[in-house]
């Protein structure tokens, strides 16, 4: 028995460090970031939209908004632009169900794009 489990072993450790990395992103549904080409910021700061989720409530843009205020300003913004980046960031004491919710709502709007960051 402990032969056989040696063999195992030593099988795992090969194929972990011979498998390549490019074979473990092909197979992981991911979006990676492109590189940046331009310079200026500015250009990617109107194409963003920042949502904090706290404990408190939510900020939207800087602003302490409600839920049916976020919806609608999503709903405006995605009339303009499915394709702007919306950054969601949340505090550790934040509840799952605000993220949810702002997740739905994104995805009611057609806004994809989006990043998730805890602070």
């Amino acid at each position: 028995m402990t032969p056989m489990i040696d063999v195992v072993f030593q099988l795992m450790i090969f194929f972990v460090v011979t498998i390549k990395q490019e074979d473990i992103f092909s197979k992981l549904n991911a979006n990676r970031p492109a590189p940046n080409q331009s310079s200026s910021s500015s250009e990617s700061n109107d194409t963003q939209i920042k949502i904090d989720i706290g404990f408190s409530g939510l900020i939207f843009n800087g602003r302490g908004v409600r839920m049916s205020e976020l919806k609608s300003n999503l709903k405006q913004l995605s009339g303009t632009s499915k394709n702007a980046t919306v950054l969601i960031r949340c505090t550790m004491d934040s509840p799952h169900g605000k993220l949810v919710d702002v997740l739905d709502a994104c995805n009611q709007y057609g806004m994809h794009n989006l990043s998730i960051f805890s602070m």
